[in-house]
């Protein structure tokens, strides 16, 4: 599960990091701007927003990511702590709203809430398509009860195939949601990695599942 945290003071933004690094990948971004191009990729599970952020307040960078079709669920987490100020976040979209101070078992209950209520995945930590079990605890891939053996990003880029089964995931998303902004390589080690998930794969006649759409991304689909 990846989680961004779009927070200015750098300080509380590692605070909140330290909360729920143990939990959740976490990527942080310390302005309104950065923020929305970080979260308009849609590659994360929860966006942690303050509201009093510079280059774009929080209302602005929500306001853009429901006009763009980004349905992220939205914890908002702010001092401002006015009736107002939470009907307007709300309004505009906000999955939930904390006030600052707040409590840390607090802010990972309503992350994980947020989470939970909107990725049945959340509670599963089995992943299945066919005969295919991806075990996202353990990190084990069976097919037929035969494991096979995937190196760490393989594993990734097939979890992620799962959780977007029968949806077009393009190599900017996998790039960003595995490899992270702040890589050095480049989005052409996704089709390495995507070559090497396939032949593991077709050892059981499923590589025909991992489609490519040429100059877009890829999609696992019957």
């Amino acid at each position: 599960m990846k989680v961004l945290i779009v927070e200015d003071d750098k300080i509380l933004s590692n605070t909140i990091k330290q909360c729920l690094e143990s939990k959740f990948d976490i990527e942080q971004a310390y302005d309104g701007y950065d923020g929305f191009v970080f979260a308009k990729g849609n590659i994360y599970d929860a966006i942690i927003l303050d509201l009093m952020l510079p280059e774009m307040n929080g209302y602005e960078v929500l306001q853009k990511l429901r006009a763009n079709s980004v349905l992220t669920p939205v914890l908002i987490l702010t001092a401002k702590d006015s009736l107002n100020d939470k009907v307007k976040g709300l309004s505009l979209g906000a999955d939930d709203y904390l006030v600052k101070p707040f409590e840390r078992e607090e802010l990972i209950a309503r992350v994980e809430a947020l989470i939970r209520r909107n990725n049945s995945f959340f509670t599963n930590d089995i992943l299945e398509f066919k005969d295919l079990k991806l075990n996202t605890k353990s990190r084990k891939v069976e097919i037929n009860g035969k494991e096979i053996i995937l190196q760490g990003k393989q594993f990734d880029l097939l979890e992620y195939l799962l959780k977007s089964k029968d949806t077009i995931i393009t190599k900017e998303q996998i790039f960003d949601r595995i490899w992270g902004f702040n890589s050095d390589t480049s989005t052409n080690v996704i089709e390495v990695y995507a070559s090497g998930l396939r032949k593991e794969l077709k050892k059981y006649g499923y590589d025909k599942y991992i489609k490519t759409l040429r100059g877009v991304g890829y999609i696992l689909s019957e």
